[in-house]
């Protein structure tokens, strides 16, 4: 899965990791590079790296759902891939090896028109920390005002 690069000096716990398969689309695709920090603290709904529970010289990325006890649970977006805790349970917290907190993707094929390029570059670099949240409801400027 993933393959870490970790650095020397105060950037020692910074790392790189690549998206090999399907399992957490459509949040990741495969050959989207995630910027990663190692030992960092995870919460539910963080993009994790991690130590598959039964092959620890693999590792995967999924989404860390919610804490139980023995780990944490841990989800791939993709509901049609069910290779996550629902195949292997509670990942305990050893196996957790880095959290995500950025997404790069590369450009596909060659873009040669200003608009593609744009496209691309708002789309590319993306933060992937944290659970995801609901948008709250817009508020439209010519709705009536509410008195008591």
């Amino acid at each position: 899965m993933p393959e870490g690069t970790p650095q020397r000096g105060p950037l020692k716990r910074i790392g790189l990791a690549e998206v090999y398969n399907p399992s957490m689309r459509p949040t990741l695709r495969p050959g989207d590079h995630l910027v990663v920090t190692y030992g960092a603290a995870v919460r539910p709904g963080d993009i994790v790296v991690l130590r598959h529970p039964f092959q620890h010289d693999l590792l995967i990325v999924k989404r860390a759902v919610e804490r139980r006890p023995g780990g944490w649970w841990v989800r791939g977006d993709n509901p049609l891939v069910h290779n996550d805790s629902r195949e292997f349970g509670a990942v305990p917290d050893d196996l957790v090896v880095a959290r995500a907190w950025l997404r790069l993707r590369p450009a596909r094929g060659a873009a040669h028109s200003p608009v593609a390029v744009a496209r691309w570059a708002f789309s590319a670099v993306r933060p992937v920390t944290g659970p995801l949240r609901p948008r709250p409801p817009a508020v439209r400027a010519d709705a009536p005002a509410v008195s008591d």
